[in-house]
């Protein structure tokens, strides 16, 4: 009993030399515990919402011009007559809607018009043209050329070539000088027709250097524009007549033909394709030589309606 009693003393004395009483009440240490929050869900990887694009068609580039000849280049020219409804079923009368969706289908399809100033000078010296580039021109200076084609071709971004018979002009059912200035003014160009329309190859020489040579002195006079090509009646033309149209200073001349290749052998008879009013707008894609999406053709073209057969006219009489 002694034993322990003076084992216990000694556990006390240790005790409280090291600072802390038998008696004293135990101290805590303080502990930091964080109570978690309740969870919100099953933990996901969250993700930024994306929308779907609509799609829309980018933008068409500009397209590069290109540096083309000299000596030959690659450009279809087309021509027409009257842009009107014929009375008398005349090939030489394209419909106005009928023109309104070939000039969209050449836009469609990318073609660009040059004038024929360019074009001669690609020929001759070599130029930059665009990808698709393409003349259309009109022969006689009817005034719906004025009245329908001008506008129908301003709303496409074209512009064209007007072969002028000198004395049509102001006659009636045919431009006045102040009508062609108008178009000159938005860019057009202005050629010679010849003075009556005559058939070129028919005539004396003094006759043709009147027709080819007169015909432009009169039309530069009047209209103020120069007049840089000249178109031979129907198409047709003999080295008297193209030696005269060298005189009179013109720099190339138009003729008819099915093909595009333009150059120095052929610079004073540059071959043209006649549009005619029977085509559908699927023959007319047909004649192009450049081809596009053919979303931009009709998906179906009417047959054309059965007309009664007639006499024809007597060719003396005829007036394209």
């Amino acid at each position: 009993m002694k034993k322990i009693f003076v084992l216990i003393m000694g556990l006390s004395i240790l005790l409280s030399g090291c600072g802390i009483g038998i008696l004293a009440a135990p101290t805590s240490t303080a502990t930091t515990t964080s109570t978690p929050l309740p969870p919100t869900g099953t933990a996901t990887v969250t993700q930024t919402s994306t929308i779907t694009p609509t799609f829309t068609a980018s933008p068409i580039p500009t397209a590069t011009w290109v540096h083309q000849g000299p000596e030959k280049v690659y450009v279809p020219i087309i021509l027409y007559h009257r842009i009107d409804i014929s009375p008398i079923n005349s090939q030489y009368y394209v419909p106005p809607a009928k023109f309104d969706e070939e000039m969209k289908l050449l836009h469609d399809w990318g073609y660009t018009t040059i004038t024929t100033e360019l074009l001669i000078k690609a020929i001759t010296e070599g130029a930059d043209l665009p990808p698709r580039p393409l003349i259309i021109s009109f022969d006689d200076g009817h005034l719906n050329n004025y009245t329908t084609a001008f506008p129908i071709m301003q709303k496409y971004g074209f512009t064209g070539v007007l072969y002028i018979v000198a004395n049509y002009m102001g006659v009636d059912q045919y431009m006045n000088a102040d009508q062609i200035k108008e178009m000159a003014a938005a860019g057009w160009e202005v050629g010679s027709h010849s003075i009556s329309h005559a058939d070129l190859t028919s005539l004396d020489p003094y006759n043709q250097r009147h027709e080819v040579v007169d015909s432009r002195t009169l039309l530069e006079t009047e209209l103020g524009v120069p007049v840089l090509t000249i178109a031979y009646p129907f198409g047709i033309s003999n080295p008297g007549v193209i030696d005269y149209a060298h005189f009179a200073g013109y720099t190339g001349g138009m003729s008819l033909g099915y093909t595009y290749d333009q150059g120095i052998s052929n610079l004073y008879t540059l071959q043209r394709r006649d549009i005619k009013g029977t085509y559908d707008v699927k023959q007319f894609a047909a004649f192009l030589p450049w081809q596009g999406d053919p979303i931009f053709l009709p998906t179906d073209t009417p047959t054309p309606t059965a007309i009664p057969s007639r006499t024809p006219i007597p060719t003396y009489t005829w007036v394209p």
